[in-house]
């Protein structure tokens, strides 16, 4: 009993009165919609183009040593192969919906080092868990644009 009388006590010296708030004055925003508000434009803006990020991938995959060169070719690349003697039109591996093992020929060690290539340049630390299940460029673009620390 001793205790409760002396944690009221204490209680009532340490509470601080609250005055009845007035009416809001004109022109103020609450604090809960300034927050949100921040919140939202912060989000927002974010997070890159999906367009820009498989440009990005695209030209670290074709410029990653360890993918052949004759997988690299480019559209001009395949134009002028289509128009010399040979008639064989050569195409380009490194697109947006190549697979690294299947399309590239890279083993797992190499999509290891790639990913590293991905965090390099785009400023951010990809989880382990998630590096597993990059396996694509099409994976690859989807992770890196819904990332919001993705550069």
């Amino acid at each position: 009993m001793a205790m409760a009388a002396a944690r009221r006590a204490l209680l009532s010296h340490l509470r601080v009165p609250v005055l009845a708030r007035p009416a809001a004055a004109a022109g103020s925003v609450p604090a809960a919609r300034l927050l949100s508000s921040a919140t939202e434009e912060g989000s927002k803006g974010s997070f890159l183009d999906k367009g820009e990020v498989a440009d990005r991938i695209v030209s670290v995959v074709k410029n990653f040593q360890k993918v052949e060169p004759s997988k690299v070719s480019t559209v001009a690349d395949a134009h002028r192969t289509a128009d010399s003697d040979l008639g064989v039109l050569g195409l380009c591996s490194v697109t947006p919906n190549a697979h690294f093992q299947k399309d590239l020929g890279l083993d797992s060690l190499d999509t290891v080092e790639i990913v590293m290539a991905f965090e390099e340049e785009f400023g951010f630390e990809i989880p382990d868990n998630e590096a597993e299940k990059i396996d694509s460029i099409k994976t690859a673009v989807d992770f890196v644009a819904s990332h919001p620390q993705a550069k």
